[in-house]
């Protein structure tokens, strides 16, 4: 019960510390965005989390918000892999899903890492299929426990990817998709932190 609650705490911890870089990175941000590429600062509404990522900003700037935003993907890569490593476990699920997700969790954390460095597309749908696995497998393990309300939330989170590729594929959608990423991605997270919280209560 003690060793649970330790690892879940972790696992919230680990996203409490991104959210932190992430935000200390917007602030670091020169400028430009696919809306207007001389604008300054980061924007909430026309930026995406990948430009935090790249060596210079959009308006062509040298990129400050990178080894922040660095320092957040590595921490959100290792907290989610380290969620999916024990979620199965603790959701004493059978050996082979436990494999299965695991595998699939710590494939897409390793793949999305990497986001910085390109392909952009092809890593992006390669991690996407690896967590896409992984999620699946944690919502076959919330079934398993019962948690309706979180079983519920993470339907709601396969919902809102439907909506993201909807949006990416579709030009005319194309320019209100970083706000719908940032709140699927918030989301998303609010659902891994819950069930963290929940196991670290559970017998």
């Amino acid at each position: 019960m003690q060793r649970k609650r330790i690892w879940m705490m972790i696992v919230n911890t680990g996203i409490v510390l991104f959210f932190c870089l992430y935000f200390t990175a917007a602030l670091n941000y020169p400028g430009g965005s696919q809306a207007d590429i001389y604008s300054s600062g980061f924007s909430w509404r026309d930026n995406y989390w990948c430009n935090l990522l790249d060596k210079n900003a959009i308006n062509g700037a040298l990129n400050g918000a990178r080894p922040f935003a660095l320092a957040a993907m590595m921490v959100l890569c290792i907290t989610l892999a380290f969620f999916w490593i024990w979620f199965p476990v603790f959701a004493k699920m059978e050996k082979v899903k436990i494999r299965i997700i695991r595998s699939a969790g710590i494939a897409a954390m390793a793949t999305a890492f990497f986001l910085f460095a390109g392909p952009h597309d092809i890593i992006i749908n390669a991690a996407s299929l690896f967590g896409l696995v992984s999620s699946i497998g944690t919502l076959y393990g919330l079934y398993q426990l019962k948690w309706k309300g979180l079983f519920t939330i993470g339907i709601l989170n396969m919902a809102l990817i439907v909506i993201n590729n909807i949006f990416y594929y579709n030009k005319g959608l194309l320019s209100y998709l970083p706000v719908v990423q940032k709140i699927s991605f918030v989301f998303f997270l609010l659902w891994i932190s819950l069930i963290s919280l929940n196991l670290s209560k559970s017998g």
